[in-house]
């Protein structure tokens, strides 16, 4: 048996009775009454243990904790279990992190607890803000919502998200661990926000998030140096938001109105709120220095403890800062710059033509399904951090929508080039003139490092993305992956293969004519890092311990060698599984395990096939293994084992426990699966809706979907799913496919482009 509590945003309320506002703070006396086996937590220390007896005579427990500092009813909380806790203490804070008996005793929590109290120093020693409470504890919980959760004095995590295996020294396991519980600790220490300093209201909630999601990425970084910040902070904070941003229609800070009810309020807790945050914060530090930043929010947090603040008083506090010193210049006040970036949806584009020196801002959009009645008249103030032929240049402002920069006008030497945005220190995109573009590409492919890593990613991202949205054609994204026989850099290799071969297109670009073309073209230039890498998962792949992207893409790259069929990489997943088949003791290694059992199995008969079933049924496996070996069954090349796959997966136990469906959707994913699996479907029907019901069709058909090109293969699925689906799900499911099938055209006339240009380059 285990309690603990969830309050954020609106749950205090039905816990106890209260004002459940976050600007309406009180201080606590929590006492709870529980079974003598078990121990209660809170946010405060335990002042008082005694027992009562109720009225059967039974004897219970009676906690009392001390008096909370004055807070917020969402940051109430409380743990009834039976956990064992290792502790340190840090500065006087105590820490303890609990976690289940067995999972204390074989060491799972030390990683935490090694890392948990250095992070808090850092935190304190950067604003100059002490802990106000005198322990803290962080709890592992076995299942739980959220990653983590910042209660104050009291933080509940997944078990996921505090627990490594002493043996997991792969860095990424731990990176993400640090993350967290650098994130909620980034909470405690109560920067500017959260526990100290709360926003007046949940429309301000991106102060707190995405204050805390910057200081997880400073934090993390601190404890662990080998994490490298800009590299990583790019990769998983800023890229994907971007990505996400142009599609969502809010701002960083939402009017109070139009939060009503509490329904809408749980939306507020997403990418835009943590990531675009965190992102603008670190557009604020870059442009403040990090020195001012840390000033003004020093000074906030003390003006603001244990009370209610929104984004203007922050600016305040900046504006004040910045008024008092002469090194740093702004075009304009604080508050005018940061509510371009909190208070408008979406970011800008910038469009250069560097023949006159002109920069030109807009809304970034999609131009192929815009309509005309959309106006984008958004202007932002852009802080602009540029280089010119590798050396870096003062900052400079464009606070209109277009201006002229004498000092950007380019020479006729192809030499003469330049570079926005430099490390991704603005939330923007940019597009280049073709001049220019022309340079950078043939800069890329003499002196790739003149082109510093994160810049180099940023081109490659921005470059595609301007593809997708309309802005430029694919020619012109292709032209900046020529120089990557010159690549090692695993992070910006992942985002060209996530972009040129996205997993939804795995399946269906194997029967194009752009496959061997792109098999020629890319593993060409793959073949440099493939061979370095495959050298260590040959013969030391411990030596990877540390190279955290690795950790997190190596299985990316090697996929991707498998899937164009490159020999080597076949060969080596064969190895690999033949050995573990030979004596289970010799583990593939961890960061590619996914990849070498699907292809170990599809390269191999029924024999290694039958191998991974039997490991499949061990009582030992995890979770992890289970997906892998699931999946790694349906790579099957040969089709009567994908049949028997499938009708393995109508056994009872398989059935009940919804594995089922997860066997489905594997096999409808692969290139010869699809069929299979939709015969399967249609045949099984009666049985599959009676356990799964309509959300499984729809998973179905949702991959089906990548198939479709014509109006008869859109005839053929609904001959199916209009008899067994009532009539408003038919046309939802009409629509899927007719929007499918328009997607399709439009990607079959992007791949034809994309042929005609590797015809023409194949052999550059």
């Amino acid at each position: 048996m285990l309690i603990a509590s969830q309050m954020e945003p609106t749950y205090a309320r039905r816990v106890y009775p209260c004002f459940d506002e976050p600007a309406m703070k009180a201080t606590f006396n929590i006492r709870i009454i529980h079974d003598p086996s078990y121990v209660a937590l809170s946010n405060m220390p335990v002042i008082d243990i005694s027992e009562v007896k109720d009225e059967n005579g039974s004897l219970w427990t009676v906690t009392t904790f001390n008096t909370s500092l004055k807070m917020s009813t969402y940051l109430t909380a409380f743990v009834i279990c039976d956990f064992d806790y290792v502790t340190r203490t840090e500065r006087g804070n105590e820490i303890r992190i609990w976690a289940r008996k067995e999972a204390v005793k074989n060491g799972y929590v030390d990683y935490a607890l090694n890392i948990t109290g250095p992070i808090f120093s850092f935190l304190e020693d950067m604003l100059n803000v002490s802990y106000p409470l005198p322990k803290t504890d962080l709890v592992a919980l076995p299942d739980f919502g959220a990653g983590g959760m910042e209660n104050w004095g009291l933080m509940i995590f997944q078990e996921a998200s505090l627990l490594s295996l002493p043996s997991d020294e792969f860095t990424s396991k731990k990176a993400m661990i640090t993350f967290i519980v650098s994130h909620e600790l980034g909470h405690q220490a109560r920067e500017w926000f959260g526990n100290l300093v709360t926003m007046n209201w949940w429309n301000d909630l991106w102060l707190n998030e995405g204050l805390a999601s910057y200081f997880e990425y400073l934090g993390a970084t601190f404890v662990e140096p080998k994490l490298s910040l800009d590299k990583i902070f790019y990769d998983h904070v800023v890229q994907p938001v971007l990505r996400e941003d142009s599609e969502i229609a809010r701002s960083l800070s939402v009017n109070e109105d139009k939060i009503k009810g509490s329904f809408s309020l749980m939306s507020l807790f997403d990418n835009i709120t943590y990531s675009k945050g965190a992102a603008i914060t670190w557009m604020l530090s870059g442009f403040l220095t990090e020195r001012l930043f840390i000033r003004a929010l020093t000074s906030y947090l003390k003006e603001f403890s244990f009370s209610n603040a929104n984004q203007d008083d922050l600016w305040t506090h900046i504006q004040m800062v910045v008024d008092a010193q002469d090194e740093v210049w702004l075009p304009a006040p604080v508050k005018q710059i940061m509510d371009s970036w909190t208070c408008q949806n979406g970011f800008p584009v910038l469009t250069l033509n560097l023949t006159t020196g002109t920069i030109r801002q807009e809304q970034f959009f999609n131009k192929n399904n815009r309509k005309s009645t959309d106006s984008y008249n958004n202007t932002w103030i852009i802080p602009i951090s540029w280089m010119r032929n590798g050396s870096l240049q003062p900052l400079t402002w464009l606070d209109k929508s277009s201006k002229m920069f004498s000092e950007m006008q380019m020479s006729e030497s192809e030499h003469d080039w330049i570079l926005l945005n430099v490390n991704l220190s603005g939330y923007y995109r940019v597009n280049y003139d073709q001049i220019n573009l022309k340079r950078l590409a043939h800069l890329l492919e003499s002196d790739p490092k003149a082109i510093p890593a994160v810049s180099r990613f940023q081109l490659i991202d921005d470059v595609f993305a301007l593809t997708d949205f309309g802005y430029v054609p694919i020619e012109t994204a292709l032209e900046l992956t020529k120089y990557l026989a010159r690549e090692d850099e695993l992070f910006i290799w992942n985002a060209v293969l996530s972009n040129l071969i996205p997993n939804t297109l795995e399946s269906t670009l194997k029967n194009h004519e752009v496959y061997p073309l792109l098999k020629k073209y890319l593993l060409k230039r793959m073949l440099p890092i493939y061979h370095y890498y495959a050298g260590f998962i040959r013969q030391n792949v411990d030596a990877l311990e540390d190279d955290y992207f690795a950790q997190v893409y190596l299985e990316k790259l090697l996929a991707t060698a498998c899937w164009l069929g490159l020999q080597d990489c076949l060969d080596l997943s064969s190895e690999l599984y033949a050995k573990w088949r030979d004596n289970p003791e010799n583990k593939i290694p961890f960061l590619i395990r996914r990849t070498v059992c699907c292809y170990g199995v599809a390269v191999g008969s029924d024999k290694e096939w039958n191998f991974a079933w039997e490991m499949y049924n061990r009582t030992d496996r995890t979770e992890e293994d289970e997906d892998i070996l699931l999946n790694a069954m349906s790579c099957a090349k040969e089709t009567w084992l994908l049949y028997r796959f499938l009708q393995y997966g109508l056994s009872d136990t398989l059935f009940y426990s919804n594995c089922t469906s997860v066997i489905i959707s594997h096999v409808v994913t692969k290139d010869i699966g699809h069929r299979i699996a939709w015969e399967f479907v249609t045949e099984n029907w009666p049985l599959l809706n009676q356990g799964y019901g309509h959300e499984l069709l729809h998973d179905v058909l949702k991959v089906m979907g990548r198939f479709v090109k014509t109006d008869v293969q859109i005839q053929e699925l609904q001959v199916f799913y209009n008899a067994t689906l009532e009539e408003d799900e038919r046309e939802a499911f009409t629509m899927l496919l007719e929007s499918a099938k328009l997607e399709n055209i439009e990607k079959r006339k992007l791949l034809i482009k994309v042929a005609d240009w590797l015809e023409k380059n194949i052999d550059d």
